[in-house]
């Protein structure tokens, strides 16, 4: 391993995921940095659990996708438990899929014969956040070592920070662009029917708990579509 290029191209990495666009867009960079900086690395994907629900962002091959969706049908797997936040495992790696695995006797062989030889997985976390798990992919047994966890880690780290970054960028986005739009419908309503700041929201308000639709929701039918009938 030449480390001395390896902290070369993490750090262009770094930078680069910072000037991505979007959530999906910085994902994608840190999964297909994992197949150029993790030695031995076929395929990357980022894993995120909801209760038992499994959902795969940025997959660079079809073989993350058979490997998460595998797990979620068995309830059991490498990834599926590096996820959850219940558990103390931040670090994970398989050497080899042509042998035994009691901790997973399951979802091993059925991963074997969709063509995984070895894996490695790592939690994607910040002090404030638990984000899933970083998992890559080799079609050889014993294709990962040691410096390929540590690189494997080192890159899941900036990437943890770039996720949870983006996703705080967006979230504040869509919390200005609900402002402007609840904003705008409350004007429609106070020209229309003559009501104050204070009424116009609470016309918004009922509407939304009567009928159970988002406020946001509400606020962009009024625009759209005209005061409330």
């Amino acid at each position: 391993m030449d480390w001395a290029r390896f902290a070369q191209q993490l750090a262009a990495m770094a930078r680069d995921l910072l000037a991505q666009e979007s959530v999906d867009a910085t994902l994608t960079r840190i999964t297909a940095s994992a197949t150029e900086l993790v030695e031995g690395c076929d395929a990357a994907g980022i894993l995120v659990l909801r209760g038992t629900e499994v959902r795969t962002l940025a997959p660079t091959d079809r073989l993350v996708v058979d490997s998460d969706r595998l797990q979620e049908r068995l309830g059991e797997g490498p990834c599926f438990d590096v996820a959850q936040a219940e558990t103390d495992e931040r670090v994970f790696r398989i050497r080899d899929f042509t042998v035994d695995q009691p901790r997973w006797p399951a979802y091993a062989p059925a991963a074997h014969r969709l063509g995984v030889g070895s894996m490695m997985g790592f939690l994607l976390y910040t002090e404030d956040e638990e984000l899933g798990a970083l998992n890559v992919y080799s079609r050889r047994p014993g294709a990962f070592t040691e410096a390929s966890e540590l690189a494997g880690w080192l890159l899941a780290s900036h990437g943890a920070v770039a996720f949870s970054s983006a996703r705080t960028q967006a979230q504040l986005e869509q919390a200005v662009a609900t402002r402007h739009v609840i904003g705008e419908a409350m004007g429609i309503l106070m020209g229309g029917h003559h009501l104050t700041e204070e009424e116009a929201f609470g016309v918004l308000r009922r509407y939304s708990q009567e009928n159970n639709v988002k406020l946001r929701e509400v606020a962009r039918r009024v625009c759209e579509e005209g005061p409330l009938s």
